[in-house]
């Protein structure tokens, strides 16, 4: 391989197959060739690799520091194919940022799929492909789901901070997707599965083909996978806006149901627009096409409700399209060349529920009833209604397409008799995205479509405008007809009507990640206990990202949720230090003694620089035992959208402490006091207008959010103590258990509503108060809220690891797995403001994520010959939310007196732990293949529904499986 079969890699950045398949041609030979050629030379291996964790190679795997690895034939025996699913299984992990069943969710980020370690964000998780940093969106997150799953040879996570050896983002620590190399042969894959109820359908294949050689190697492949979206209205705990509980609504319990229905509502005000009290809501009968005579209106009653479930996706659809390949090449014994490319086309698909129309519901536009000299109109004065778009459900099509590049040079020297080695590289990776939404109305042609309207004498139809004064191009919409209604063109069934009113959106986004990196590693000297190795290296990297809302949004001309647009970036230089420093060597009660220390010096374009550094400590007083531990400091910088993010609209959930329901002024004098200007018998308002039917409910008016350019890095302190203890008399057995702690300062938070709400009511901060508005009805109608460097975050808890391997016995090998985390406590305050007390969110759905206690996996091998089997066990500990039903006690408020600091009198809800188990068997076949039958969570099993809607848009977690999912997968190697 010479410079010439590389710089087109990188001027491109991406590899079709078909260049790609020519490029193996090409390459093979002259690999061959040249193998041919030198055979009678003599080759350096260059056999001491990086280890995640550590710049120093070595040939030792056993460190200081935590790592968690799989290998390849481990995530073979799972029925997992994504390399986000895979990672996710991790039980130091936390829950998914954004879950496939976020359907209510929006932005940049939707449609990827990330990691979270120990909870903290996934923007505070560095991920790494062969040591090297994944691409970014504008927030930070490194999105797992452009990563092939054929490509990982296997996954290393470092669980501690490691922001010396890594920089920012590895606060919570590391995880590194080291690919397949030196892949010689052909194998091909094909994997098919479906849910037990005959959905979600999911298929992979893939194939690897490469050839090795003493002097080089060359890697390609490509893998295509799709997912489709699982409906919400297809499993008995989604199907229900309150899951399998109050199902139905009835004349105390609406259910969460929707008052903004497909049948359209008009409000007749009687007269008297300023007194609400008196409307009085109208909805067209059934099938009725003439919404003129008043007699085709009845009263709008329970019965035209809507349930929402019915549209959206409980499950996200995806598709992904990936190409890849790598190459290295010897050019002398000690320098080679290594260069590897990634394409990848993913596409994510959600759906929700029509828009929920309200003539008074964008302040940003005006209002758009309909209008008085309307012929749809029975009042004969402008009216306001409703109507949920119920034949044009909203979609986002999500579409990310990565290029990645990186190439360099690699070698060996010996200097003084010791071994050193050297690196440089360039890393090149770009992720544009386009997301395509539609189902949302033009509010300009809205607002004609419901104007004034005529009879056209001529046609007998009705026209747009006054027959003086007809308005061009403009079609006539009547919201009183309900999606039963086809033969009407005036009905929303009407595709041309639809095309009137509904246009669709683009947005745009292009995150680009360049770094250059110059790396050294050797021993300083031998010592009598070993060698002193050391590391050392610079690298400049550089980011940008733009994220550019289509014009329809940024203008809000649309009923879509308005944004500006974000666009930054920055730039640094960084130097690192590594040592190895032996201590003692086969001494008593020190086999092994040594430390680790590393300091990273970084300095930003944005915000200056900052030094950070690690110490890290190996002891073996015997050979069976391990002792380490690690401290270290970290930092993360804040990201492009932090700083240069634009002003967004949402429509948050939150919950108003002032509600007279379920708020805290029910059991809180002192909240109640400082409510006391509001109604009484206060109720919050859920979207529609409707009062809420619990906490955490989706606000009824739209909110700001935006970035903040003074922010400055959060810093970190990390500390981890363990051991490893694999007894020689007990052959086969290890077990190991860490300590670990983690404490953020300068956390960057994004407020939330309920927050600054109760820091209003239930602390009693005045500053507080007068950061939201409240209209005359007491409704929250304005929260303006921005990123800050806040008070700070800190969890601490356990490693649990057991293995035992026992082989060759009459019945075949076994192997079991056990690893268990378990969280001491994970505290969050919101702010500096010394009133402000800390939240313990352990165990609780906090912000709508599930911080569990403990997650456990168990799991037990079996092969003998061709033949295999697995079963794994994936326990979540329980979880508390606050209650939404039986606020008194109950089957769903088991806890109706607790009280917290930061919450006051708050009626809780705990629900208990959930299990999964999978299950595979499998065959190595005589003609090279292996056949695999699995299925995941065998039983059947579902979570409890949880109203707090953790991970979700639904109740019910996000975290767990949705059903018994089964599948087949078939490999061939050649």
């Amino acid at each position: 391989m010479n410079h010439r079969s590389l710089r087109p890699a990188a001027r491109y950045g991406l590899l079709p197959s078909a260049i790609a398949a020519a490029l193996v041609s090409a390459l093979v030979p002259a690999i061959a060739g040249a193998q041919e050629a030198d055979a009678s030379n003599t080759t350096t291996t260059l056999d001491r690799i990086e280890v995640t964790g550590s710049r120093i190679r070595q040939a030792s795997l056993e460190t200081s520091q935590p790592v968690v690895t799989m290998t390849r034939a481990e995530i073979q025996k799972q029925g997992f194919t994504s390399v986000a699913d895979i990672v996710q299984n991790i039980t130091a992990t936390g829950s998914p940022a954004i879950s496939r069943a976020t359907a209510l969710a929006s932005g940049e980020n939707v449609g990827g799929q990330y990691v979270d370690l120990r909870n903290l964000g996934p923007e505070r998780t560095l991920v790494l492909i062969d040591g090297k940093r994944m691409g970014i969106t504008s927030s930070g997150y490194s999105d797992l789901a452009s990563i092939p799953s054929s490509i990982v040879e296997r996954i290393e996570v470092l669980t501690d901070g490691a922001s010396a050896l890594y920089g920012s983002d590895a606060i919570a620590g590391v995880v590194n997707i080291i690919t397949r190399k030196r892949f010689d042969g052909l194998e091909g894959s094909a994997y098919l599965g479906q849910y037990g109820q005959g959905d979600g359908n999911k298929e992979v294949y893939n194939f690897v083909i490469g050839q090795t050689g003493e002097r080089g190697s060359v890697t390609l492949g490509a893998e295509y996978s799709k997912e489709d979206p699982v409906y919400a209205k297809d499993r008995a705990f989604t199907r229900y806006p309150n899951g399998r509980y109050h199902q139905f609504p009835t004349a105390d319990d609406t259910a969460g149901w929707s008052a903004i229905n497909q049948w359209g509502t008009l409000i007749d005000d009687r007269g008297t627009p300023d007194n609400g009290d008196d409307d009085i809501a109208l909805t067209a009968n059934r099938g009725a096409t003439n919404t003129k005579n008043l007699g085709n209106l009845h009263e709008t009653g329970l019965a035209d409700m809507t349930n929402p479930n019915e549209q959206m996706f409980l499950s996200t659809g995806l598709k992904r399209r990936s190409v890849f390949a790598n190459a290295e090449f010897d050019i002398t014994d000690n320098l080679r060349a290594k260069a590897d490319v990634l394409y990848t086309d993913r596409e994510a698909l959600q759906q929700i529920a029509g828009y929920p129309f309200r003539s008074t519901g964008f302040d940003r536009f005006g209002r758009l009833p309909l209008a008085a000299q309307n012929e749809f109109n029975p009042l004969g004065r402008d009216a306001d209604f409703f109507r949920r778009g119920w034949e044009v459900p909203r979609q986002t099509k999500s579409e990310l397409t990565t290029y990645r590049f990186s190439g360099g040079l690699e070698g060996s020297f010996e200097l003084a008799g010791k071994t050193w080695d050297w690196d440089a590289s360039y890393l090149y990776n770009q992720n544009k995205g386009v997301k395509t939404g539609t189902g949302n109305l033009f509010l300009p042609n809205a607002l004609k479509a419901l104007g004034p309207n005529y009879v056209d004498a001529a046609t007998g139809q009705i026209r747009c405008g006054t027959a003086a004064a007809p308005v061009a191009g403009c079609l006539p919409w009547n919201p009183l007809l309900g999606p039963d209604v086809t033969n009407s063109p005036y009905a929303l069934s009407n595709p041309e009507l639809q095309k009137y009113l509904y246009l669709p959106t683009h947005d745009t986004s292009t995150t680009e990640t360049q770094v250059y990196s110059l790396n050294l590693s050797g021993v300083l000297a031998t010592l009598p206990a070993g060698d002193l190795g050391i590391a050392a290296g610079y690298e400049h990297r550089k980011e940008t990202a733009e994220y550019s809302p289509d014009a329809l949004l940024q203008s809000g001309l649309t009923t879509d949720l308005a944004g500006a647009a974000t666009k930054g970036g920055y730039s640094l230089d960084e130097f690192y230090v590594e040592l190895a420093v032996p201590v003692l060597s086969d001494v008593t009660f020190a086999k092994e003694l040594s430390f680790n220390l590393a300091g990273r010096y970084s300095d930003y374009d944005t915000f200056g620089d900052t030094t950070n550094g690690k110490f890290s400590l190996k002891w073996k007083p015997i050979d069976d035992l391990l002792v380490r531990g690690t401290y270290a400091t970290g930092f993360r910088a804040p990201t492009v959208a932090d700083l240069y993010g634009g002003v967004s609209e949402s429509f948050d959930n939150y919950t108003d402490p002032c509600d007279t329901l379920f708020g805290s002024a029910v059991r809180n004098p002192q909240v109640a006091g400082r409510c006391g200007g509001l109604p009484a018998n206060f109720r919050q308002a859920a979207s529609g207008g409707k009062p809420a039917t619990g906490p955490n409910a989706q606000s009824d008016s739209s909110f700001l959010s935006g970035s903040n350019s003074q922010l400055m890095p959060e810093t970190s302190k990390s500390t981890t103590v363990g051991f490893v203890y694999s007894p020689s008399w007990f052959n086969g057995f290890d077990i190991s258990l860490d300590w670990w702690k983690i404490k953020i300062e300068d956390v960057i938070a994004a407020e939330t509503v309920t927050s600054i709400l109760n820091n209003c009511y239930v602390l009693g901060i005045d500053s507080a108060c007068n950061r939201f508005t409240r209209n005359a009805k007491g409704q929250v109608n304005n929260v303006t809220r921005t990123l800050i460097n806040g008070g700070y975050q800190e969890t601490a808890g356990y490693d649990l690891g057991i293995t035992y391997r026992l082989t060759d016995t009459r019945f075949g090998n076994f192997g079991f797995t056990w690893k268990t985390t378990y969280v001491d406590y994970s505290e969050y305050k919101r702010d500096n403001e010394s009133t402000t007390p800390v939240e313990q969110r352990t165990g609780w759905v906090a912000d709508g994520v599930s911080n569990f206690r403990v997650r456990s996996n168990f799991n037990a091998d079996w092969s003998r010959g061709d033949f295999g089997a697995s079963w794994g066990i994936r326990y979540y500990g329980g979880l508390k939310e606050e209650c939404a039903y039986d606020l008194e006690g109950g089957p769903e408020c088991n806890n109706p007196n607790y009280r917290s600091a930061y919450k006051g009198a708050v009626p809780l809800r705990e629900v208990g732990s959930n299990t999964f188990h999978d299950v595979q068997v499998r065959y190595n076949t005589p003609w090279n293949a292996t056949v695999a039958l699995g299925a995941n969570n065998v039983f059947d099993h579902i979570g409890q529904t949880m109203y707090s809607q953790p991970n979700s848009s639904f109740a019910y977690n996000g975290s767990f499986d949705i059903g018994r999912f089964v599948y087949m997968k078939y490999t061939q190697r050649f």
